[in-house]
């Protein structure tokens, strides 16, 4: 495996879940990481974009943090996302916030081995791939997985939450 093992590859191996942990050079002056490990890894892999999922912490008005999960190239539409969670708004969460509740830096948060469980809504587009990526703890790590088993472990829920 790629790189010393992270919080999230630790709980897939505890969990026995099948996955691939795919490493790339990770340019710190970057200021989209998610672009960048598409960039890095769709050719090489053979996938699209839209399996590679970027994990971004909201805050929800109901006084919580939670986690939404969605394809790279596409936006989060906050508004379906808090409904999702039973909220009737949701902005970004503070980064430090994110941080300090996840055990993740930015750019490193993966929706699995979190300090803190959160509430996790996932964009259903991933339920339609057989495999996906997301982060697997550090910037230039990703996880590739069966969409089922970063909903099961995360204790997720689907919903249509890219726009």
């Amino acid at each position: 495996m790629p790189g010393a093992a992270t919080p999230a590859t630790t709980a897939l191996t505890a969990a026995g879940v099948a996955h691939r942990v795919h490493a790339y050079s990770h340019d710190p002056r970057s200021d989209s990481y998610g672009t960048e490990a598409v960039d890095a890894l769709c050719a090489e892999l053979g996938i699209v974009g839209e399996q590679v999922f970027k994990t971004l912490v909201i805050s929800l008005n109901t006084g919580g943090l939670a986690v939404a999960v969605v394809p790279v190239p596409r936006s989060l539409a906050l508004k379906a996302a808090a409904a999702a969670l039973g909220a009737g708004k949701a902005v970004m969460a503070d980064a430090t916030a994110a941080q300090r509740s996840t055990g993740y830096v930015l750019g490193g948060i993966s929706p699995l081995g979190q300090r803190k469980r959160l509430p996790t809504v996932i964009d259903e587009s991933a339920l339609g791939w057989d495999r996906v990526l997301c982060s697997a703890g550090r910037r230039g790590l990703e996880i590739e997985l069966a969409p089922a088993d970063l909903v099961r472990l995360t204790s997720a829920r689907t919903a249509a939450i890219a726009a």
